[in-house]
């Protein structure tokens, strides 16, 4: 932030705060999108407890998206006019990445929301101390740690040849993921300048987005091994 913000500017119009507010809008119309899919995958649960479980996960999307919205209103932001720039990027994503199965429905909220997580909380490190400490809680994956890797796991273990499957899907799922995340973080300059830690120098930007996706790869591979699948 600047000392030479606007006094008569909203929250929302202060300079450099219009970053913050991208970064809140997208993870808001991300968690929308994920309560819509938890609680369609729930549905097609192998069991009744596996369907509880998922119903509990898709419950917290949307204690989460309350919590973000809070947070846009505290700025001075509206959460609509704020998840409106991402819908394009977002639904984009999910139109090119629709499981066939239960299981890769799972991968999916593992692998892809995970990215989608490890993006905000890339971004969040350059906010204020309040919305970091929002978003690194609205993207703590416990719950589906807790859940998914273990299931995927003994799908595997029951079905060898299920791994493969999963395994190409995950792939598919991370190469889509970082293009619609690259998109977004070049698409919005506000977004842009929180990610490189200093406006107004191109080269730096482009230095600072592609050190981000490289440790993006990293903890990508991470979760696929925790799913017992190669990525």
């Amino acid at each position: 932030m600047t000392d030479s913000a606007d006094p008569r500017a909203t929250p929302a119009q202060q300079p450099g705060v219009a970053g913050v507010v991208d970064l809140l809008g997208m993870l808001a119309y991300g968690e929308l999108r994920a309560f819509e899919r938890l609680a369609e995958d729930a549905g097609k649960a192998t069991d009744l407890e596996a369907e509880l479980a998922m119903v509990r996960l898709a419950a917290t999307q949307i204690d989460d998206y309350r919590r973000i919205e809070g947070r846009l209103v505290d700025l001075g932001s509206d959460a609509l006019e704020a998840m409106t720039p991402f819908r394009a990027a977002i639904d984009g994503y999910h139109a090119h990445t629709t499981p066939r199965s239960w299981l890769e429905g799972l991968v999916k909220a593992y692998v892809g929301d995970g990215l989608a997580a490890d993006f905000a909380s890339e971004v969040a490190r350059f906010c204020d101390a309040d919305t970091r400490e929002l978003v690194e809680a609205v993207t703590d994956d416990a719950a589906l740690t807790d859940f998914i890797p273990p299931t995927v796991r003994k799908a595997i273990e029951a079905d060898p040849t299920v791994g493969g499957r999963l395994a190409l899907w995950g792939r598919r799922l991370v190469g889509e993921a970082m293009s619609q995340a690259q998109r977004v973080a070049t698409d919005r300059p506000d977004l842009t300048d929180l990610i490189a830690g200093t406006a107004g120098d191109p080269n730096r930007d482009l230095a600072a987005i592609s050190e981000m996706f490289s440790r993006l790869v990293q903890r990508h591979s991470q979760r696929m091994a925790a799913l017992g699948l190669s990525a």
